[in-house]
């Protein structure tokens, strides 16, 4: 009897050395395993998702290459290879006088050169209507030639005509020599 209880407890220690093997050994590494493969696969189909989402958006990232290519084609249009600034500054003082705008300065500062563009700062004073001086504007940006606005200062005279004092600091640009070797 002895002999079958030792029997026995043999069988079930080997049993649980098995189980508990098998458990330590085999189950709990493949558990790890599966658990690692489903999170690639959740990380896999969420980038294939994303790519989906970004594949959808392409067409309208396209559409906005080509409106900005148009745009910098445009920009680029717009400075001319020669400065040309004597013929820009007399197309300022005709458009001021289009715009019966009085008391005309227009005075260049010094040129900025760089490597690819160049500027010059242009300062403007000028006297008139309000809406003239908007118009004056409007005009001086629908230019073919690329000019900045850095400031500008509208002042209303003393006893309140409708006058203004407009006061502008503008950049007129054109692009830079390239030196040939």
């Amino acid at each position: 009897m002895l002999f079958r209880q030792r029997q026995q407890i043999t069988i079930c220690v080997a049993a649980a050395a098995m189980v508990g093997g098998f458990v330590l050994l085999r189950y709990l590494p493949l558990c790890k395993r599966a658990k690692a493969v489903k999170q690639t696969k959740a990380a896999k189909m969420h980038a294939v998702i994303e790519g989906r989402a970004r594949s959808e958006q392409l067409p309208v990232l396209e559409e906005q290459l080509v409106r900005l290519g148009q745009s910098i084609g445009s920009y680029e249009a717009r400075i001319p290879r020669q400065r040309e600034l004597g013929v820009f500054l007399r197309r300022i003082a005709n458009l001021m006088n289009e715009h019966n705008l009085r008391e005309q300065v227009v005075e260049p500062g010094g040129q900025i050169k760089s490597e690819e563009l160049n500027c010059i700062p242009v300062n403007m004073k000028c006297k008139g209507k309000l809406a003239e001086v908007f118009e004056f504007y409007k005009r001086l940006q629908a230019l073919d030639r690329l000019v900045r606005i850095e400031q500008v200062k509208l002042t209303n005279d003393t006893n309140f005509s409708g006058e203004v004092t407009m006061e502008t600091r503008a950049v007129v640009y054109y692009a830079a020599e390239v030196e040939q070797g």
